[in-house]
Parts: structure tokens; sequence; C-alpha cells
């Protein structure tokens, strides 16, 4: 399927996890795709893939949680790709620690990636989107949608995503820019590293969102993504959709 011909995609944190598979899936779609991240040498290792396969895409040195240079970086997407018709906000961090020992470094950091992250990158590309009446897909979480222990700012983050989600949806439906998001329960990737419970965790607290149920393809969820930014979705906006397994229908 090449759905994608001729768009332009704007992806964060493309170099690795679901942000890379995210980048590859559209690539093999035929879009132009853009991939930013702090991480570099990841980056290069994202598009020479995509190269290597026949897909056009760009590297951009970004930071998500500045809005610097989101604004940066939607402007050097313009101008070496091309208007963007998609933007998915994937870059994300995150990691257990009891509330009480959380420092608000770490808490601004989390919050200041994951939700205003998003928000930079989608305020930067508004203007684009609303042009050619494209879509944004953001990716939350699970714990967007129900409670995990150990995870203040993680699920402070992911659901202040679905908020934001689905108020720009509200906001801009009748202007017909689209905008949904994921909702994944573990996926095996890079940040589930820095998911490791605290001495003397609950277990059981722990395993609220189920890993025990098998981790989740970062393929899968790319696949989800490319599905509500396409035409096929066209009628679909302000959706948190989990793919969990069915974690959150129990």
């Amino acid at each position: 399927m090449e759905r994608f011909a001729d768009k332009v995609v704007l992806i964060t944190g493309g170099a690795s996890g679901i942000g890379r598979a995210t980048a590859e899936r559209f690539a093999g779609e035929g879009a132009r795709v853009a991939c930013t991240d702090i991480n570099v040498e990841g980056l290069a290792e994202t598009v020479a893939q995509i190269e290597s396969a026949g897909g056009q895409a760009l590297a951009i040195e970004s930071d998500a949680a500045d809005a610097g240079s989101a604004r940066v970086a939607v402007a050097t997407c313009v101008d070496k790709l091309g208007k963007p018709n998609v933007l998915c906000n994937v870059a994300g961090i995150g990691g257990f620690a009891r509330t009480e020992d959380l420092s608000l470094e770490r808490w601004e950091l989390i919050l200041g990636v994951n939700l205003n992250g998003t928000f930079f990158m989608s305020q930067a590309c508004l203007p684009y989107l609303l042009e050619c009446r494209g879509n944004i897909v953001n990716v939350a979480s699970l714990a967007g949608l129900i409670g995990q222990a150990y995870s203040a700012a993680y699920c402070a983050s992911k659901w202040g995503v679905v908020g934001l989600t689905k108020a720009l949806a509200v906001e801009y439906v009748k202007q017909g820019l689209r905008v949904n998001c994921v909702c994944p329960g573990g996926v095996a990737t890079p940040i589930l590293g820095n998911f490791v419970p605290p001495e003397d965790a609950d277990q059981a607290l722990v395993e609220r969102l189920s890993l025990m149920r098998g981790l989740i393809q970062p393929e899968e969820v790319a696949e989800t993504i490319a599905y509500l930014a396409s035409d096929a979705a066209r009628s679909v906006t302000g959706v948190a959709l989990p793919i969990d397994k069915g974690v959150n229908a129990a």
C-alpha cells in the first residue's frame, strides 16, 4: 500500500522504538518522513534503514521539551521536505518511583517531554495541518487511561496527552483537522528499561498494567498510528485507542 504517497509525515522520537517503527511504516507507504530526536546516532540509523529500503527520510536533532526547538524542527521539515500532512507525537520518557521520592527535576522532565512536547509540536504544526486538513496522532499510554502505582509523573503526563488530544479534536473538528491518540500497554522498546520497580514495591500493583499478558511490538503500534492517520479513519477524531490485549476492558 502507498496510502501516504506525496505526503509529508513528521515524527518525534524517531531514533528508536515506536518512533522508528512508525517512521519505517509511513516511509514504506510512500511518505516523505522527517524524524526528530535528541539521539543523533539513533536518528541516523533510522534514516539509513529507511533509505536502504528505498524510502525518503530526514533526521532533525530536536529536544521535544523545548518550544523553540519544536518550532525549528517544524521549519526544517517544511524547508527540506515540505509542509507536514501528518504529525506523530511519539517522543516520551518515564519510569517508576515512589511519589514521596520523586524529585521536582524528574517530575518536570517527564511532563516536559511527554505533555509539553506534544503541545509544542502540535502548536507549531497547526498552520500547515489546518491548511491541508491533515491530522495528528499522539502516543499516550494505557497509563493515560487507568492508574498505575509508582508512576505519578508518567500517568499525569499521559492523561494530559489524552486530554490534549480530545481538546484539539473538538476545537478543530469544523476545520477538518483530526486528532487522535493511541494508548499502548507494555511495548518492547528501550524505555521499558527505565521502569524498574522501587525497592520493596508491591508486585501486584506493578502488574496493574499487566505485562504478564506479553509485550506489544512497536510495529503493532505503528500500524495503528498509520491507520488513524489514513483516509480509512477519515471520520475518526478525538479517540484514545487502547492497544493493550484487553487490560483496559477488564
